[in-house]
């Protein structure tokens, strides 16, 4: 996962496409805002990968996460170690 922040987004390629994730930072938190996959790989749990990286990523920076996105805060309330960065 690559953290494009010029376009304030996480990005993950996989065979020539971009999954992303979308985010704004505030103090202490990440909010993401809209996450997408190519119709190619949709179903293929490309955007859950995306999600992991993410969930490791926050982590790491002692970030709480903001779901606006319906499906990044479905995977996080889905991910009992991960659930705890949901605020």
């Amino acid at each position: 996962m690559d953290d494009n922040a010029t376009l304030s987004r996480f990005e993950l390629v996989v065979a020539d496409q971009i999954v992303f994730a979308n985010y704004r930072r505030q103090p202490g938190i990440l909010v993401i805002t809209y996450v997408y996959a190519p119709p190619l790989l949709r179903g293929t749990g490309t955007a859950g990968r995306l999600m992991e990286a993410v969930a490791v990523h926050a982590r790491a920076e002692g970030l709480r996460i903001v779901a606006l996105c319906g499906y990044a805060r479905a995977w996080l309330q889905r991910q009992p170690e991960h659930r705890d960065l949901l605020n």
